[in-house]
């Protein structure tokens, strides 16, 4: 079968305003090399937060199937293990709704099969989903290791309406993680959306995991796959 120049044309037209738009997709934010010895599906090489209007798109490439691979069930909530893609930002907690300064604010959308904490939407927790999270460092995680912060038994402190109830500073807004090929977007409404367009981020991959005998601390971060900047120095800026 012969075609005609003007089906080439259309053809030609048609991969070009793919890689366009492919471009466009990975373009700003935070630029990462590949690095063959990480899975795939977590080897990060782009990172970006944009904004329209009230709304903040939450992006992350890899070089493999974003979403691919999710942790195997180990039966129970003590040493069940979380696989995450997070972006770590510079938002105070205080703008969705934890106590102002409590640590870093992290957007984070999650995967674990022992455990739902989604209480208020449908779908398991082995589904990706999304969360915030407050993190800080705690050396029984780990030198230099993160972890959710912990909620002391007894304390009180200022949580988010969507808090799914686990004794540690953690949201379950809804946010629908959207996978498509190498690439992961979250769009997340914010009623200030000033606080985002001001803020710094950085991109993680990484599985934590909950505590052996389910004591604080609760949530470690306990295998960092990547980093986008390679130090989380949160060099990303948003819109740019």
């Amino acid at each position: 079968m012969k075609l005609k120049l003007t089906q080439i044309a259309a053809i030609l037209t048609l991969a070009s305003s793919a890689q366009l738009v492919a471009a466009h997709e990975h373009s700003g934010g935070i630029a990462t090399a590949a690095t063959p010895t990480v899975q795939a599906a977590f080897d990060i090489f782009h990172t970006k937060i944009t904004t329209a209007g009230n709304i903040a798109t939450f992006h992350i490439a890899v070089s493999g199937k974003a979403g691919k691979n999710k942790p195997n069930k180990v039966g129970k909530l003590a040493g069940s293990t979380v696989f995450s893609y997070v972006w770590p930002t510079t938002i105070d907690p205080s703008a969705v709704g934890f106590e102002e300064k409590s640590g870093i604010l992290a957007f984070a959308v999650t995967s674990h099969p022992d455990f739902n904490d989604t209480p208020l939407f449908a779908g398991g927790g082995g589904e990706w989903h999304s969360h915030w999270v407050v993190l800080q460092a705690d050396p029984v995680c780990g030198k230099d290791a993160l972890k959710v912060v912990d909620i002391p038994e007894g304390s009180k402190p200022k949580l988010p309406k969507t808090w799914p109830g686990l004794p540690i500073l953690i949201d379950s807004p809804g946010w629908n993680p959207v996978f498509k090929g190498n690439t992961l977007e979250v769009k997340v409404p914010f009623d200030d959306i000033g606080v985002v367009t001001a803020a710094n981020f950085d991109g993680v991959t990484a599985a934590l995991r909950v505590n052996a005998s389910v004591h604080a601390p609760l949530l470690c971060v306990a295998d960092v796959f990547k980093v986008a900047s390679g130090k989380l120095s949160l060099p990303g800026k948003v819109n740019q």
